[in-house]
């Protein structure tokens, strides 16, 4: 085989290597989505069926169209603007205790949520590739057999009295239990009176480090190990 030959090849080589380069970054960066962050729903057609006043106290229990989740970014090899990786799950239960309103605001007590990691399937999509295969590399990184559940707890907060009749702000203090190791954290989130029920949307953000958690480890692929955890709440009050 003649010199010229080898030489052709070895280009013919080359380009590929680099057109297949070019093609990759395009690939994952053009065409890749993720939903937006949980926030409250508009309020339901039902609203003046919202409690108010006195009818806030009580003990208020995590219902139905719940869900939890979390938010991290993605590098993938190739490209120079990350992805958002986002995993949510409905697995979800807690409650909290309200109190009568007092100097403008009713007391919260005994606050806990719980999401079930095991549900948390990845809702994000990437061109060419499952996401749901990054569901089992997370749940072996999570540990999720041995640490099934992520528990957030406080035992006391407040909320503006205002809520009975718009959306208030909301900044609660309390420890957040992943990986069973339990740090101190500090929910920051938006509550309104929804029909019949209380929503509370927000967010914790975590460092998976300091839980234990290395960031997993996926081909072509660079996890960072900042995290958003977001919910999206609907408390009922129990009878």
């Amino acid at each position: 085989m003649s010199r010229r030959v080898l030489l052709i090849g070895g280009l013919v080589i080359l380009a590929l290597a680099v057109a297949g380069g070019g093609f990759y970054a395009y690939y994952f960066s053009g065409l890749r989505s993720a939903p937006k962050q949980l926030t409250l729903t508009s309020p339901s057609p039902t609203a003046s069926a919202s409690p108010s006043g006195s009818d806030l106290a009580g003990t208020w229990t995590v219902g139905s169209g719940s869900v939890a989740g979390y938010r991290v970014n993605e590098l993938f090899v190739g490209t120079t603007s990350p992805h958002q990786a986002v995993a949510r799950t409905s697995t979800v239960s807690g409650s909290v205790s309200v109190g009568g309103d007092t100097a403008g605001a009713y007391a919260l007590n005994a606050i806990t949520f719980s999401a079930g990691l095991a549900g948390l399937a990845s809702v994000d999509t990437v061109a060419g590739r499952d996401v749901r295969l990054r569901d089992g590399v997370v749940s072996r990184s999570l540990n999720v057999q041995s640490f099934p559940q992520a528990t957030f707890t406080a035992t006391s907060g407040s909320v503006p009295d205002t809520v009975s009749g718009s959306v208030v702000d909301l900044s609660v203090p309390g420890q957040l239990t992943i990986h069973g190791v339990t740090r101190s954290v500090t929910a920051t989130a938006k509550a309104q009176l929804n029909g019949g029920r209380v929503e509370i949307a927000g967010s914790v953000p975590v460092d998976m480090t300091d839980y234990g958690v290395q960031p997993p480890q996926i081909g072509f692929t660079t996890v960072d190990s900042k995290v958003t955890v977001d919910f999206d709440l609907f408390l009922t009050k129990s009878p």
